[in-house]
């Protein structure tokens, strides 16, 4: 994305805006509204929409160096990702007609980013269904799951040109056995607008 100009969500803590084009969008990004109701999580990823919906560019810099806090036990961590995961979906659903005029690849990345999770969690729930029903381990799946991980994190070391990229293939549990029913309970809760911290 940051090839086109436009990165689709540019992270609170490292991110940096032209004062003009923040305050021609400060109306907006202060009266977020999501079915009626008033938004305030998620306002880094919102206010990247705002700006490209304006003409903007966003751009990523990679020698900008920036320090947060993060989250070092799983609860908090959980709730940042459901917090993150309702962010993503209302967001997305708001960009959607912004994207045709960007880029085609923007379109793809952006569906492709969020189908992924919803074609591990089809893979994760047949292969369950043929343990359960058959008591047959379901290899190809799990093949398939691992070749995908290892390619994904494969061509993201070759392209930050860092080894320790392919070592992000063990999230891989993280997202499959807490992050995957963390997100389909951000779906159906799409509404709730609590901070969780």
């Amino acid at each position: 994305p940051a090839r086109f100009g436009a990165v689709m969500c540019c992270c609170g803590p490292c991110a940096m805006y032209r004062r003009t084009a923040l305050t021609m969008l400060l109306d907006q990004y202060e009266t977020q509204m999501f079915r009626g109701k008033r938004s305030d999580f998620g306002e880094d990823r919102h206010l990247t929409i705002l700006m490209l919906k304006a003409g903007f560019r966003t751009e990523y810099v990679p020698t900008a160096i920036a320090a947060t806090v993060v989250p070092n036990k799983l609860r908090p961590y959980l709730r940042q990702q459901l917090r993150w995961a309702r962010s993503t979906f209302r967001d997305t659903l708001l960009a959607m007609n912004l994207l045709p005029g960007l880029d085609r690849f923007l379109t793809l990345d952006v569906i492709g980013q969020n189908l992924g999770p919803l074609l591990l969690a089809l893979s994760v729930l047949t292969g369950l269904a043929q343990f359960a029903l058959t008591g047959t381990v379901p290899w190809w799946t799990c093949l398939m799951i691992a070749s995908m991980t290892m390619i994904r994190c494969s061509v993201a070391a070759v392209r930050a040109r860092q080894f320790r990229f392919i070592g992000f293939s063990l999230h891989t549990f993280i997202n499959i056995f807490f992050l995957l029913p963390l997100k389909a309970y951000a779906l159906c809760t799409l509404s709730n607008s609590d901070w969780l911290s």
